[in-house]
C-alpha cells in the first residue's frame, strides 16, 4: 500500500468520527397522521384559530363576523373612509347603469359577506357572454324569451349553489387547477368570441348566428350592414379607445366615465335625429323600477333543470376564478389577506339571492374593480353606494335610455374585452415555459374555433397533462464535486464540478410513486450504462463500484417506489455496484425502515450527505487501485 492510500485511510478514519447517521423519525399515530393530512388539505389557513380560548359570547360574535365581515371592519368605519367610498361608488355606478338590473342586489349582499375591500361587483363581460352563448345554444332569446329568461335565472341559481358548496366544503384548491396560462388563453379566446358576437349590434345585422365559433360568425357578417349604425358604433368606439389610453393619474376617471358619456350622447343623438327610423336598432323596452321577484321562474324540475345546472356550474366556476384572481391582485397591492373559501361563500350567496331577484350571474369585474381602486375606495361600502345609485336610476331615469342604440352597447363591450387579450402575458409564457404557452394557445383556439366549454376543457386537460408529465417523468441529474468545497451539484449547471472516480452520484428531483417508480429505476440504470461506457473509453479510470442516490428532493415514496429501489439494488448487485442513499427525508426514511429496505442495503450504506457517502467510498477505491 503506498503513502497515498495510507493518508487517505487516515483521512477516512478521521472523517468517520464526524459522519452522522440518518435519523429515523418517531412512529406516527395513524389517526393523528390522517388528521394532519386532512387539516392541511382543507383547513390550511387554520380558520378556527381566532376562536381559541374565547368565551361563548365572544365565539358567537366572532362567528357572526366570520360570516358577515362588515360587522368587523364596520366598527372602525369613519367619515374619511366614507369620502373615498362615496367617490369610488359614484364612479363605478356610472359604469354599471347600462346593465343596471344585475348591479343592484348582488353588490349589497357582497358588501355584507365579502372579504375584499376593492372588488366591484356586477355583471362581467366574460361571464355574461359565456352565459349568453351557452343559453343561446339551448334556446332562442327572441322567439323563446320567457324560457330563455327562466333558464338564465336557473343557471344563476346553480352558479351560486356551486360557489357556496365549493366554499363551504373548503374546496378552493380546485380553482388552482385552472393555471394562469390557461386563464390567459381562455380570457383571450373569450374576448375574441365576445367581440365577434357584438358585430351584430355594431354592424346593424338583423339575422345573426346563434353559434359562438369564429367560422359561423364570419358567415353571418357577410349579411347586409346598416351604415348609420356603423357610423355611430365606430365613432364612439374610437372615443372609448382614445379615453382608454389616457394614462394620467389626474384623469383616471375619464376612461371610467367614458362609457356613460357615450351612452348619454348616443341616446340623445338618436332621439333628436330619430335614427331608429333609418334602421338603427335601439334598446326600446327597458322596464322601469326595481327588480321583481323571480323565485317562481327558476326551473326545479324538467328538462331545463339539468341544462341550467350544467351552464350554472361552468359560469359559476369562471366567475369564481375571475373574482378570486381580482381579489388577490388588489389584496396584494394593499397588503391584506383574502380568504378564498369565504369569498366563494359570499359570491355564491349573492348569486343565489340574485337569481331570485331577476339578476343573472354577477362576479368581480376587473375593469370596475380597477376603477374602484383608482377612485380611492376604502371598503365594500363603495358597492353599497353603487347599489343605491343604480336603484335610483332604475326607479327614475331608466325610461330615458329607451333610445340607446345597440351599436353603442356593442362598442362599450368591444372596448371592454379588447383589454382581455393579453399578448404580453402570452409572450412571457413562451419565454418562460413552452408547455404553459401550449396550454394558453389550446384554451384560446378551443374557445375561438369551437365553444367556451371546449376551450375550458382543453385548458384543464393540458394543465392536468402537465402535472402528469412532471409526476411520471421527473428530472434526474448527475452530480459532481464543486472545486474547493464539499458540495455536490448538477454537472450541467456547474461544468467545473468534477465527477468522483469510481462513483456515480445521481439525484432524483421528485417523490417516487407508482406513476414514476419504474421510470426512475430505468433512468438511473441508463445513467450507469452511459457512465460505464465513458469509463471503458478512458484508460485510467477505475470501474464504477458505487452508485449514490441523492434523495434530498424525494419528498415521499410509496410501495411501488420501494419495489423499484429493491429492483435497482438487485440489478446493481449483479454488476457488483453498491447502492448508497444520501439524505432521505423523514417520511421516506420511515417507509424505508418499515419495509426493511434499510436492512436489505445495510444501515451503513445510508448517509446524511453526499460528501459523507463519498468520503466513505473513495478511500476504498484508492485502496483497491493497484
Amino acid at each position: 500500500m503506498d503513502i497515498r492510500s495510507l493518508s487517505s485511510s487516515h483521512h477516512h478514519s478521521q472523517s468517520e468520527r464526524y459522519i452522522h447517521k440518518v435519523g429515523v423519525p418517531p412512529k406516527q399515530n395513524l389517526f393523528k397522521e390522517f388528521r394532519e393530512t386532512l387539516k392541511e388539505t382543507f383547513f390550511a389557513d387554520d380558520p378556527l384559530r381566532p376562536f381559541k380560548d374565547r368565551s361563548r359570547s365572544q365565539k358567537f360574535i366572532l362567528g357572526i363576523q366570520t360570516i358577515f365581515p362588515i360587522f368587523e371592519w364596520g366598527r372602525k368605519y369613519n367619515l374619511k373612509k366614507l369620502r373615498g367610498d362615496l367617490i369610488a361608488g359614484l364612479t363605478i355606478a356610472s359604469l354599471c347603469i347600462p346593465q343596471a338590473n344585475s348591479s343592484f342586489v348582488p353588490p349589497l349582499i357582497y358588501a355584507f359577506m365579502g372579504s375584499s375591500r376593492d372588488i366591484a361587483i356586477g355583471p362581467v363581460a366574460v361571464v355574461s357572454l359565456l352565459l349568453g352563448t351557452m343559453l343561446q345554444n339551448e334556446l332562442d332569446p327572441i322567439n323563446e324569451k320567457a324560457q330563455y329568461q327562466r333558464l338564465a335565472f336557473t343557471a344563476t341559481f346553480f352558479a351560486g349553489i356551486t360557489q357556496v358548496t365549493l366554499g363551504f366544503f373548503r374546496l378552493g384548491f380546485l380553482i388552482d387547477f385552472l393555471s394562469h396560462a390557461a386563464i390567459v388563453g381562455f380570457m383571450g379566446g373569450a374576448a375574441v368570441t365576445i367581440a365577434l358576437q357584438q358585430l351584430k349590434g355594431f354592424l346593424g345585422i338583423k339575422k345573426f348566428t346563434k353559434k359562438s365559433d369564429i367560422i359561423s360568425v364570419m358567415h353571418s357578417v357577410v349579411a347586409s350592414w346598416n351604415w348609420q349604425t356603423i357610423a355611430i358604433g365606430a365613432s364612439f368606439l374610437s372615443f372609448l379607445l382614445f379615453a382608454k389610453f389616457i394614462k394620467n393619474k389626474k384623469f383616471f376617471w375619464v376612461p371610467a366615465i367614458a362609457p356613460l358619456i357615450s351612452v348619454i350622447l348616443s341616446t340623445f343623438f338618436v332621439y333628436i335625429t330619430r335614427a331608429d327610423k333609418q334602421g338603427v336598432q335601439i334598446v326600446k323596452n327597458i322596464k322601469k323600477g326595481i327588480n321583481p321577484s323571480s323565485v317562481n321562474e327558476i326551473y326545479f324540475s324538467g328538462d331545463y333543470l339539468l341544462k341550467g345546472f350544467r351552464i350554472g356550474v361552468v359560469a359559476g366556476m369562471i366567475g369564481l376564478t375571475e373574482a378570486i384572481a381580482i381579489g388577490r391582485t388588489f389584496a396584494a397591492m394593499k397588503d391584506y389577506q383574502l380568504d378564498g373559501n369565504k369569498e366563494m361563500v359570499a359570491l355564491g350567496a349573492m348569486n343565489v339571492v340574485g337569481s331570485m331577484t331577476s339578476c343573472y350571474v354577477a362576479t368581480g369585474s376587473f375593469s370596475r374593480s380597477a376603477v374602484n381602486f383608482m377612485a380611492g375606495c376604502e371598503t365594500a361600502v363603495s358597492n353599497i353606494i353603487m347599489s343605491c345609485v343604480v336603484f335610483l336610476t332604475l326607479e327614475f331615469i331608466t325610461p330615458l335610455f329607451k333610445y340607446t342604440p345597440n351599436a353603442i352597447l356593442a362598442s362599450i363591450i368591444i372596448n371592454a374585452v379588447i383589454g382581455l387579450i393579453d399578448i404580453g402575458a402570452a409572450t412571457l409564457l413562451w419565454k418562460i415555459d413552452k408547455f404553459d404557452f401550449v396550454a394558453c394557445m389550446g384554451a384560446f383556439f378551443g374557445v375561438v374555433f369551437s365553444s367556451v366549454e371546449i376551450g375550458l376543457l382543453i385548458a384543464v386537460s393540458i394543465s392536468f397533462a402537465k402535472i402528469l408529465l412532471q409526476v411520471t417523468r421527473p428530472r434526474t441529474a448527475i452530480l459532481g464535486k464543486v472545486p474547493r468545497t464539499t458540495v455536490y451539484r448538477n454537472i450541467q449547471q456547474y461544468p467545473e464540478a468534477t465527477k468522483v472516480p469510481g462513483v456515480l452520484i445521481v439525484r432524483v428531483d421528485s417523490a417516487i410513486y407508482f406513476s414514476n417508480s419504474n421510470y426512475v429505476k430505468e433512468r438511473i440504470l441508463r445513467w450507469l450504462e452511459d457512465e460505464e461506457e465513458e469509463v471503458k473509453a478512458a484508460t485510467y479510470q477505475p470501474r464504477i463500484q458505487f452508485l449514490i442516490v441523492e434523495m434530498s428532493p424525494v419528498t415521499d415514496i410509496d410501495t411501488s417506489g420501494i419495489h423499484a429501489l429493491e429492483g435497482l439494488h438487485r440489478s446493481l448487485e449483479k454488476r457488483e455496484v453498491q447502492l448508497i442513499l444520501a439524505n432521505p427525508g423523514p417520511v421516506v426514511m420511515d417507509k424505508l425502515h418499515a419495509s426493511s429496505f434499510t436492512s436489505l442495503i445495510g444501515e451503513d450504506n445510508i448517509f446524511l450527505t453526499v460528501a459523507d457517502a463519498v468520503s466513505s467510498c473513495a478511500p476504498k477505491l484508492v485502496e483497491e487501485q493497484p
